[in-house]
């Protein structure tokens, strides 16, 4: 019997092959990719503003120390004077205002800084800080002062521009902008970096684009940590995502505690003189409590810097409060009463919940307090480099375009290919995410209407040039 196949047999049609099956990476990177693009490309002048005004502010530190060297510094002497009779120097030579608080001098060779508030002329949100002598008594020179590291004007005037340039309430919107796209920028890059071949990651024996896209890949790499913590931080005080996640500590009791400065007993006589608001012999008064007040601190365990807040009122203790910002921290407070100069409450940073504490260490690393010199210098390196990101940036773009225009943007329709049980939940998270960093929220919105209409208007002109042709 012949075994010759029939040629009906070999006409029956074979099944098609399966279509590929695409990786979870491949199906991400377009978006992704698009994303990073187009949230550079936007966002890159509110960063560039950001880390060129950070890296300003992380140099003013050291800065401060030499421009205000003679109020800040004295001869050591022998032995310092009480701090009633600095005080008391202090309000000879500047009688106006009140006394909001005091700031022993800190070690050999520094000022006290005796703090006014209600100065004529001086910002109501800030105080007049005039500079003791410790040792004489003699004042060095007064000057504005802000917030509760002790700004002085140099250092107040880059915070400002930093934080909001210097447009108040309202200028604050363009650093949480920063901010909130920072570490999705960082992010973001590090997916696309890992996701290249190696021999494509390379800077040495390449030039043009490509050695622009090695240099700001590497950079990228190492500072994305630095740049996520910066953006984590930055957050934590801005104006809207700030405040959620003030929502959110308080809601788990991880707020940050304050200490009961109210006292018992009616102190009419101390409480009315600690604000030094009423009459020369009031002032006086509340002067003469002060080493009182002091030692009393001391007793239990305070140790300088401190600084001493007088009583708001009659029914008000004395709160003497570690100000020291740099590690280990010293964030201890006491109240003490006025009239026996015993301690009614303590609050320890020991006792902090666990966010509360995370949040101090992240606000002081943010701000080059926590490790002193080493910080200030780690984020004048990231600010830096963040800079060099941006240029570098740019110029990929503009060689993308054969250096004759700007270069084309990243093809669009990257999502319609990424699997729905992968799509979904994403478009959940950025959602919930979004509502919680409304300056994140609100953009990507934005971002993605437009490009879906954008898409739209060209989707129906090439329809119309088929037609015509």
């Amino acid at each position: 019997m012949s075994t010759t196949p029939s040629p009906a047999t070999d006409a029956t049609p074979r099944p098609a092959a399966p279509a590929p099956v695409r990786s979870v990476r491949s199906v991400l990177r377009p978006l992704i990719l698009r994303l990073h693009f187009y949230a550079g490309v936007l966002v890159a002048p509110f960063l560039l503003v950001a880390a060129t005004t950070g890296l300003l502010y992380a140099a003013s530190f050291q800065a401060e120390k030499i421009v205000y060297a003679h109020e800040l510094t004295v001869p050591v002497g022998d032995h310092g004077l009480p701090l009633s009779e600095q005080v008391a120097a202090a309000r000879t030579a500047h009688p106006e205002g009140t006394v909001s608080a005091v700031r022993p001098s800190p070690e050999a060779g520094a000022t006290t800084r005796v703090l006014l508030s209600g100065v004529p002329g001086v910002d109501p949100d800030r105080t007049l800080a005039v500079f003791v002598d410790p040792y004489t008594a003699k004042v060095r020179g007064s000057l504005e002062q802000y917030g509760s590291t002790g700004a002085l004007p140099l250092r107040t005037w880059l915070d400002g521009l930093h934080g909001n340039l210097r447009l108040g309430e309202s200028g604050r919107l363009y650093s949480e902008l920063a901010a909130s796209w920072l570490w999705v920028i960082a992010g973001g890059g590090l997916v696309l970096w890992f996701g290249r071949r190696r021999d494509r990651r390379k800077v040495r024996g390449t030039s043009g684009r490509r050695r622009t896209l090695g240099l700001h890949g590497t950079v990228g790499v190492w500072a994305a940590v630095g740049f996520v913590f910066l953006s984590a931080t930055g957050l934590t005080w801005s104006t809207y995502a700030g405040a959620n996640i003030d929502t959110l500590r308080t809601s788990l009791h991880q707020a940050t505690p304050s200490i009961s400065a109210t006292t018992s007993g009616d102190h009419a006589g101390h409480g009315g003189s600690g604000t030094g608001a009423g009459t020369g012999q009031g002032k006086k008064a509340a002067s003469q409590g002060l080493d009182t007040i002091l030692a009393a601190a001391r007793a239990k365990g305070l140790g300088d810097p401190v600084e001493i807040v007088p009583p708001a009122d009659a029914s008000s203790a004395y709160v003497v409060k570690q100000i020291q910002r740099s590690w280990p921290e010293k964030q201890d407070a006491v109240a003490v009463d006025p009239a026996s100069g015993e301690v009614v409450d303590e609050l320890r940073f020991a006792d902090y919940p666990l966010l509360a504490k995370l949040t101090r260490w992240g606000i002081d690393a943010h701000t080059g307090t926590l490790f002193g010199l080493v910080n200030q210098i780690v984020l004048m390196a990231l600010a830096l480099s963040l800079i060099l990101l941006i240029v570098w940036g740019y110029r990929m773009w503009w060689l993308r375009g054969r250096a004759s225009a700007f270069g084309r943007p990243i093809p669009r329709g990257a999502w319609q290919h990424v699997p729905p049980q992968i799509l979904v939940p994403a478009l959940a998270a950025v959602a919930v995410l979004g509502y919680f960093v409304p300056l994140l929220g609100i953009p990507l919105t934005v971002f993605i209407a437009v490009d879906v209409l954008l898409g739209e208007i060209a989707h129906r002109r090439s329809g119309r040039t088929v037609a015509a042709g």
